[in-house]
């Protein structure tokens, strides 16, 4: 089973490895690829630019082998949509390999408002990342959808391509990376929030010092 998971990593921090690390060891994936986006499309823009967000994700992930950082996004012009990502992986992969879409709680209570969401599934298995004991599916048409599409281990998600949805209990660290941009522009160093290589990169370049996030 292939991972990916997708967002602006501005910067990347321990709120996203840690969880990650949880769901490519729970999950027993092959491999997990951060797949940084471009052009948002219902968020604030980034604030550094692609290649420094990706320079800082691969400094974050050099000592864990299974992940990577997965540039297609960044080499776009146009919004970072996730069906078109998944049809592009699809057409490296092929329909038979298992790929997981690992997205957060809040993530999935709007995924039904998603560009394309039932054929988003028809491409990949949903892992949503929650914390243990919580139930992301509170309203009625994703109780419905879990319903239908549910499974709790993660051999059920291997043996098929795309189709199913699975809770995936995970670290929740309360870090957040506008709140890191703040500190840095404050002058203040968000040392523990987030790896080492990637403060090394912050400061080096100068990254996030001038201007201030609300």
């Amino acid at each position: 089973m292939i991972g990916i998971f997708g967002g602006t990593f501005d910067p990347v921090h321990h709120g996203h490895l840690r969880p990650a690390l949880d769901c490519l060891q729970g999950l027993g994936l092959e491999r997990l690829s951060f797949v940084p986006l471009k052009v948002a499309v219902h968020r604030e823009q980034p604030r550094a630019d692609a290649q420094a967000r990706f320079a800082m994700l691969e400094a974050a992930i050099q000592s864990e082998p299974g992940f990577a950082v997965d540039p297609r996004e960044l080499l776009r012009e146009t919004p970072s949509y996730t069906y078109e990502t998944l049809m592009s992986l699809r057409d490296e992969l092929g329909p038979r390999r298992s790929l997981c879409l690992l997205i957060g709680a809040d993530a999935f209570a709007g995924f039904l408002r998603w560009y394309r969401p039932m054929e988003i599934l028809e491409m990949a298995h949903l892992v949503v990342m929650r914390r243990p004991g919580h139930d992301p599916a509170e309203e009625p048409a994703l109780r419905d959808l879990y319903r239908a599409r549910g499974c709790e281990d993660a051999a059920a998600l291997a043996a098929l391509p795309s189709g199913r949805i699975q809770f995936q209990d995970v670290t929740q660290l309360g870090i957040s990376s506008t709140r890191i941009r703040q500190l840095i522009a404050q002058g203040k160093r968000p040392r523990y929030l987030l790896p080492d290589p990637v403060l090394d990169y912050i400061e080096r370049t100068g990254l996030y010092r001038t201007g201030s996030d609300g």
